[in-house]
């Protein structure tokens, strides 16, 4: 086989190989969906993550890494007459072509909201077709992370006017939740708390989407200041020979300023 080839029918019968009840690998033919999924979702971070690190030829790579996840549920799919990759293809081929009239077809949207309005609207028309759940809401993945769910639900809502008309709607909503979590640790009751603590984690993704502002995003760029300060602590905290446990708030306070202020 060759070791650089760029035709997919190579990727596709490395993976007929390595699945191979004869002479696959045993690692690979112990996989089921369930098991791979986990490496699919992780796969799709590494991408997002090289993206955000500017680092293209990783992003090339994670692509890869990517790309064979699709290929390893494809060939255990084909394996039980389910589908197969070609399968695959057709249906994000169909379906691009489907959601997309105003470039395949004769109809035509003026700019990308309208497009995004008419990619919503034809989605929902298919969920309609199909027979199943008709709701505003529906379509909106289960196992997105949280933050990006709320974010979705949101988004859903409001194109049916289910949203404050301004970001100061969804501000006093954040001063609400954030009253009634003081509210609940004051009754000492974890499960009570645990909810406000959801209930305020909502709110904030509606502000965020207000303001325009990507609410995983956002985080993702807020934890990476967090580390990058943190770790300018951990060498002033070093250099100077002190000790984390006998250092008190306003040391540890005085201390994260100044890893602020280092650029």
């Amino acid at each position: 086989m060759k070791q650089d080839n760029r035709d997919i029918a190579t990727l596709l019968e490395i993976m007929a190989t390595l699945r191979d009840p004869v002479r696959g690998c045993p690692w690979d033919l112990e996989q089921d969906f369930g098991s791979i999924a986990p490496y699919t979702i992780e796969e799709a971070y590494e991408v997002a993550d090289a993206i955000d690190r500017d680092d293209l030829p990783d992003l090339c790579d994670e692509l890869g890494d990517l790309l064979l996840q699709v290929v390893f549920h494809a060939q255990m799919a084909s394996e039980i007459r389910a589908f197969d990759f070609g399968d695959v293809v057709a249906a994000i081929s169909n379906k691009m072509l489907r959601r997309h009239p105003h470039v395949f077809g004769t109809e035509s949207v003026s700019t990308a909201d309208a497009q995004r309005d008419a990619w919503e609207s034809l989605k929902a028309g298919e969920r309609r077709e199909r027979g199943g759940d008709d709701s505003a809401i529906a379509g909106v993945g289960q196992a997105l992370p949280a933050l990006t769910r709320a974010g979705k639900l949101g988004k859903r809502a409001a194109r049916v006017g289910f949203d404050w008309p301004d970001a100061s709607g969804a501000f006093a909503k954040v001063r609400e939740e954030l009253d009634e979590l003081t509210a609940a640790i004051e009754t000492d009751q974890a499960d009570e708390v645990a909810e406000e603590v959801g209930d305020l984690l909502l709110a904030c993704t509606s502000l965020a989407r207000h303001c325009q502002v990507d609410p995983e995003q956002a985080l993702r760029q807020a934890c990476r200041k967090f580390e990058a300060r943190f770790r300018r602590v951990e060498q002033l905290v070093q250099s100077e020979n002190l000790e984390w446990q006998k250092l008190s708030a306003v040391e540890l306070d005085q201390l994260w300023e100044n890893a602020k202020r280092h650029k």
